[in-house]
């Protein structure tokens, strides 16, 4: 019993023991824990004020910039305002001098006024006078002798101007070889025709009516066929014993002609035996068009040609223009720039070539956009034709600038072939229309009795009132009739126009 009484009392002794020992180390640890946050605070107060200072200092220098800044700014601002108000002195003094001297320049206006006043009332006095004398000594009175003056006028002026025209034209056909060569292309330039047109339909004849069954067979799989091998729109409709081949290749469109003759002529009539048929005409109309090339390039007398281009031209004898073929028309063209190039001394061999290839475009043209005669000069320039001859062919139809006489002799041998009576076909409304115009626009100016249109539209003949229209008006006459028809019709070729002016004096012995 003593023995754990003591032990217990030990336990507790121990245990009071323990109590001490942890108060007096917390006591420790936190007075150890308050100097470390007095000493980081104490870090913490040191950092702050350190760090005052310098925003202090850096607060400082920002003031001082800004006040340098300010004070060079105020200080350029009191220049600019000094220099302004030198200027603005200046300028009132300026202006001060001008108002003195327009004070001044008023002060004598008003005073010239004045003396043209006067003098205006002066004069209106001595004019009044003068005309008061006038009327007396002449009889007449100023309007009447005004009129009478401006009449005498007009009518010098009238046959002045009618004697320089004809002096002017006399002159023009004496000026020499030179001259004569200028004004007969320019004169010749006037007969160009423009209008063109397509044959785009070829009809083939059928031996009877049956035969359309069978060229458009079994659920029409034959027309499909032959449309598909040629690129040409078959058009099967009521017309007895014909079928109409459609399209704007001339060529394609003689592959498909030649290709249905030959099938309606041998019977068998199948997809096959049409796609055989089709390539055997493309190769035989190849060889026709490359033959016909050599023969317009033999015929035109134009030697030295690419191969491409003698094809190009082959192409043109399937292609027609009103009516004429292109082919015939190129080479007539050639023969015909051939000689105007002689008779003119300009350079025949590229006149001849220029001829020839004027229209090679319209080979292309269904295929390449643009007008043919520029489509044509890319063509030749792509072959090695003559930069000259490439000129001649894109202005023939004066889409560009001519810069030869060779270009315009091949524009002039174009119009003449296209215009001449015969080559192309016209319609007979058009032409009988054109005549009436013909006769309306003559008709329409005053003092004509009678016109008639004569030589199918080329002359139109113009019968006048001798008593309102004398010698110097008919030749007026004709001018402006020329003109007018110049800006109201189209038509190919030129018109010439002819006024007659007849006098007869009758009188009777008795």
């Amino acid at each position: 019993m003593p023995d754990s009484m003591a032990v217990g009392a030990i336990a507790l002794i121990a245990g009071i023991l323990g109590l001490i020992a942890g108060y007096v180390v917390r006591r420790l640890l936190t007075a150890t824990k308050i100097r470390n946050a007095e000493s980081y605070a104490e870090r913490l107060v040191a950092d702050a004020r350190a760090k005052q200072k310098e925003i202090i200092l850096e607060g400082k220098d920002e003031v001082l910039q800004v006040q340098r800044a300010a004070e060079e700014e105020a200080r350029q601002r009191r220049t600019d305002l000094q220099r302004q108000e030198r200027l603005l002195l200046d300028r009132s003094e300026g202006l001060d001098r001008k108002s003195e001297s327009l004070e001044r320049r008023d002060v004598q206006a008003e005073e010239r006024v004045a003396e043209l006043d006067a003098e205006k009332v002066r004069l209106a006095a001595l004019r009044a006078q003068q005309l008061t004398s006038l009327e007396h000594i002449g009889g007449l009175s100023a309007a009447e002798a005004r009129q009478s003056l401006i009449r005498e006028i007009e009518e010098e002026a009238q046959a002045e101007a009618a004697h320089r025209v004809r002096e002017i034209e006399r002159h023009a056909t004496e000026d020499g070889e030179e001259r004569s060569r200028r004004i007969l292309t320019t004169v010749m330039q006037r007969i160009a025709a423009d209008h063109t047109s397509e044959a785009t339909v070829t009809v083939v004849h059928l031996p009877n009516d049956e035969m359309k069954g069978r060229i458009i067979g079994r659920e029409g799989r034959n027309i499909r066929a032959l449309e598909q091998a040629t690129g040409v729109d078959l058009i099967i409709d009521d017309t007895p014993e014909a079928v109409v081949l459609s399209g704007f290749d001339p060529v394609r469109r003689e592959v498909a002609r030649m290709a249905l003759t030959k099938l309606i002529a041998d019977g068998r009539i199948h997809p096959g035996r049409i796609e055989e048929t089709v390539a055997k005409c493309r190769e035989e109309i190849e060889v026709v068009m490359r033959q016909a090339g050599e023969q317009a390039a033999y015929d035109a007398a134009v030697p030295g040609l690419h191969a491409e281009l003698i094809r190009l031209l082959g192409r043109l004898k399937y292609r027609t223009s009103y009516g004429q073929n292109v082919l015939n028309h190129c080479i007539e063209t050639s023969r015909l720039a051939a000689m105007l190039a002689a008779e003119l001394g300009a350079n025949v061999a590229e006149a001849k070539k220029g001829g020839l290839l004027h229209d090679i475009g319209k080979a292309v043209d269904h295929e390449v956009e643009g007008p043919h005669a520029q489509i044509g000069a890319d063509i030749a320039g792509r072959f090695g034709v003559l930069a000259t001859v490439c000129n001649a062919i894109a202005a023939h139809h004066q889409e560009v600038e001519q810069e030869s006489i060779e270009a315009t002799v091949v524009q002039i041998a174009d119009a003449i072939s296209a215009s001449r009576p015969g080559a192309r076909g016209e319609a007979l409304d058009s032409y009988i229309k054109r005549l009436d115009d013909l006769q309306q626009i003559a008709l329409s100016f005053p003092g004509v009795e009678r016109c008639y249109a004569i030589q199918a539209g080329r002359e139109v003949r113009i019968l006048v009132h001798p008593g309102e229209i004398d010698d110097s008006a008919s030749s007026r006459l004709a001018r402006d009739v020329v003109r007018k028809i110049e800006e109201q019709l189209q038509y190919p070729g030129q018109i010439k126009v002819t006024v007659i002016r007849e006098t007869r004096a009758v009188d009777y012995a008795r």
